[in-house]
């Protein structure tokens, strides 16, 4: 059915309806990426866009499949009963996906639990679609208008669900969004003046709003009816001290406050005195898997001299005894690193710290227990990403240090190493280089004996260091750098190495300094000016010139990760996995995971996208019609191409995923939103060269930003949050404003041709961008974010192409009719006009 081929007209309601319910189908996909951080793993973000791309597309396509359903006197009804249904699914899908124990194995239990999932939580989007196709396949021409009221309204939802988690915890908060979408059932019940839909739908308002506000208050008081039963690694959820939830974490506390026990810590030395082994310690768990420890303190030394025996703290060794005025510690957690540089005398150390909840509990709740770090003169915190803050500080210090940050998780999670970290690339140790004193010291630790027969983490953190320290003129990169493993850790039996780096070379006083205590805890010397192991390659990883050569000797890509490919934990070698698998098979279990992961989507995908346009092409008149069928596979493919690829760069520059995906979507939706309403002012199916300006001028404005954002990053890296998320929105909105023509063109083009296969041309357009948000995780992996923006903007050349020949054929159609109006005016004249002599 084409779009003007209904006597429907938008009303008020309709607009506000389909507002309210893009509003909550946006908010609840991004609320499932939170949700699968802590049930699965952080990497499922990409895979909630997948589904709910898939889900709106499946309801797109029941909509033409069942044409009798949707009659048009029967589809203001059936608005509102697929948006009450929406809202009853969202709710109910996700109690039904919280009791799914999500596996990700190589059995058919695990794959099984894989699909439910993708297959649960992909009803409600169903539902969704189908309200989101009537809206914008039933009302004429308002179809412009109708498509910015769900661009805007779901650009919106990314703000609400920001605001939303200052007052509700995840489970709480799917809930809310829930009764959300009952409002919209209600608005167009109203519109289609049906009192049993308003009842219906208010009263699932209300019913869904006060279990939103139930569940969070019983959550509050640890006994929550909606509540995560399964975590990361089939672990049953327990009842916590703490369980607080914000955008982009769920921070839980355990633990007694008044009872000691040894210290928790995977680098402390079997040599410490045993009088230092008791304190007092509280658990913290960040996303069910990342953890930390909050320590008792009140002041003594004495509590913290189990820090000495830690081969995080090595650098303070190093530096002891020096004039030693300034640190700053990037990842706070519970205070321990702080702590530690208490307990080393610096003069002021500064902890930078993303996590707003870990402040507040510092500052408030725990202060006392903490030992009213905020209070102490030496000590001073900032909410904010450290790389960001350093930058933008002005200070230079004597040492940074960076201990086990996103370490643990990523261990565990296996596909979390798909997922950007602005900490570990070569631009990020450049400007922490620059910000260091002379003879200021970098200190990064990361696991070295794992789970990986080798020690990979080391040996890329170490290709890091080389690359930059050449980058920087050094001629001899090995002078530079120090590294030292740690004992086993009691809990995991897994190991600890850390590496010093430097602009000056070592002194010997420092290397004196720290000789002795490696011999004091009995640490490991992996890489010092004389030693090195013959096993690894550090030595040549570390050799005049680059790591060039040491990375090619090691089978995984231990190539040093930059802002282009900021995946330090992604050790996959595409070559590699081409060829063969190799030795090393749990560096591409990421890999792995993520290609199982795609399957599922792609499969469900298949089934439930592929075979309805099967079903509807073969009773499609495909003739002609293949410009059509590439424009929207172009603006498909291209549209989600460029919306990843700028997620995963501005992760990086706004320094965590979750503040990236918020701002994107924002800012694509609501500006391609307003860019679908101007479509109606800019083309003009009578001047068909209209229909073209639009996409020649986003090829022209996808050349510069692609040009220019990287530069424009790195000029304001080091400007605070909300002016980075402001550049952030200004890279974006002319982007987003091109972005939402398209689609809006594209119809109004088919609109021209009688009989043109709507449905078909919706469902490619869902299909490739199903395809799209999978294999643009994918090309961004092995290539590089650029490529996969590049990738993108050849799409939208594709459709460019493509509707250069329809408006080709509109011309040529136009001219036809008109001479064929001018012929048949000739023939309708009389024989006794055609002897009419002219007027002279």
């Amino acid at each position: 059915m084409s779009t003007a081929s209904t006597g429907l007209r938008p009303r008020p309601a309709t607009y506000a309806g389909l507002f309210t319910v893009t509003l909550s189908t946006l908010a609840y996909e991004i609320v499932l990426t939170r949700i699968f951080s802590v049930t699965m793993w952080y990497h499922f973000a990409f895979v909630a866009i997948s589904v709910a791309l898939f889900g709106t597309t499946a309801g797109a396509l029941l909509v033409h499949l069942k044409p009798g359903w949707f009659t048009e006197d029967k589809v203001k009804r059936q608005m509102w009963r697929f948006s009450l249904a929406y809202s009853v699914w969202v709710a109910f899908a996700f109690a039904v996906q919280l009791s799914i124990n999500f596996r990700v194995e190589a059995n058919a239990g695990a794959m099984a639990s894989v699909m439910m999932t993708c297959l649960v939580i992909s009803v409600p989007f169903v539902c969704a679609g189908v309200v989101v196709c009537l809206a914008l396949t039933r009302f004429g021409d308002r179809v412009n208008r109708l498509y910015a009221a769900d661009l805007i309204g779901a650009g919106l939802g990314c703000g609400f669900l920001i605001v939303a988690f200052k007052f509700f915890d995840g489970p709480s908060l799917v809930v809310l969004i829930a009764a959300v979408a009952a409002v919209g059932a209600f608005l167009f019940a109203l519109d289609a003046k049906e009192r049993k839909g308003m009842a219906l739908a208010g009263l699932a308002a209300l019913v869904l709003l006060a279990g939103a506000f139930g569940n969070d208050a019983l959550h509050s008081r640890g006994r929550p009816f909606l509540k995560i039963l399964y975590t990361k690694e089939q672990r049953d959820d327990t009842k916590h001290v703490e369980d607080r939830w914000n955008p982009f974490s769920r921070v839980t506390l355990d633990g007694d406050p008044n009872i000691f026990r040894p210290p928790f810590g995977n680098g402390l030395s079997p040599e410490c005195p045993a009088e230092d082994l008791s304190v007092r310690q509280l658990n913290m768990v960040i996303d069910s898997t990342a953890g930390t420890v909050m320590t008792g303190y009140t002041g003594d030394e004495k509590e913290t001299n189990f820090l000495r025996c830690d081969i995080s703290n090595l650098v303070y060794h190093a530096k002891e005894g020096d004039n030693f005025d300034r640190a700053a510690v990037i990842g706070v957690g519970g205070g321990r690193d702080v702590l530690s540089a208490l307990e080393f005398n610096v003069g002021k150390v500064t902890g930078i710290e993303i996590n707003p909840t870990f402040l507040d509990l510092l500052k408030h709740k725990y202060a006392d227990f903490s030992g009213h770090l905020y209070d102490n003169p030496h000590v001073g915190f900032a909410n904010d990403e450290g790389r960001a803050w350093i930058t933008r500080s002005g200070e230079d210090f004597d040492s940074i240090q960076i201990s086990l940050i996103d370490t643990w998780a990523a261990t565990a999670a296996g596909a979390f190493a798909l997922s950007e970290n602005s900490l570990y690339t070569t631009d990020a140790w450049d400007a922490f280089l620059d910000h260091l004193q002379p003879g200021g010291i970098l200190s990064v630790s990361r696991w070295y004996a794992a789970e990986n027969p080798q020690p990979l983490e080391m040996l890329r953190t170490t290709a890091i260091a080389s690359q930059v320290l050449t980058d920087r003129g050094i001629e001899n990169p090995r002078d530079h750098i120090l590294i030292y493993e740690g004992p086993p850790s009691n809990q995991y039996g897994f190991t600890v190495g850390t590496i010093l780096v430097s602009e000056k070379p070592f002194s010997g006083e420092v290397l004196d300094r720290v000789e002795s205590t490696v011999d004091k805890y009995r640490f490991n010397r992996i890489l010092t000016p004389d030693e090195a192991p013959t096993e690894y390659p550090f030595a040549e990883l570390t050799e005049p010139g680059g790591p060039a050569k040491g990375v090619g000797m090691i089978e995984a890509d231990i190539s040093p990760p930059t802002d282009n490919q900021p995946f330090f934990f992604q050790m996959a070698d595409l070559g590699n996995l081409i060829h063969g698998t190799p030795a090393n098979t749990q560096v591409f279990k990421p890999v792995v995971v993520l290609a199982s992961l795609a399957a599922a989507v792609l499969l469900l995908a298949l089934i439930c996208i592929g075979g309805p346009l099967i079903q509807i092409g073969r009773r499609t008149t495909h003739k002609g019609r293949v410009p059509y069928y590439l424009y929207f596979c172009g603006i498909g493919l291209g549209f989600l191409m460029v919306e990843v690829s700028q997620l995963m760069r501005l992760s990086v520059f706004l320094g965590h995923p979750t503040y990236s995906l918020a701002v994107v979507l924002f800012t694509v939706l609501i500006f391609s939103g307003i860019g679908s309403m101007l479509v109606e002012k800019l083309v003009n199916l009578d001047n068909p060269s209209s229909l073209l300006r639009p996409i020649y001028g986003l090829l022209g404005l996808a050349v510069i930003f692609g040009y220019v954002t990287p530069r424009i990053i790195d000029a304001m890296s080091d400007e605070t949050t909300p002016i980075r998320i402001a550049v952030a929105v200004g890279i974006m909105a002319p982007l987003g404003l091109l972005m939402g023509m398209p689609f809006s063109i594209g119809m109004r083009m088919a609109s021209t041709d009688e009989g043109s296969p709507t449905a078909f041309l919706w469902g490619i357009n869902g299909a490739m961008s199903v395809v799209a948000s999978v294999f643009a995780m994918a090309i961004a992996l092995f290539f590089g974010i650029a490529m996969t923006f590049i990738a993108g903007w050849f799409a939208y050349l594709l459709a460019a192409g493509s509707m250069l020949v329809l408006v080709r054929r509109l011309r040529s159609t136009t001219v036809t009719a008109v001479e064929s109006d001018a012929a048949t005016e000739d023939d309708d004249t009389t024989p006794d006009e055609e002897l009419v002599p002219a007027a002279t």
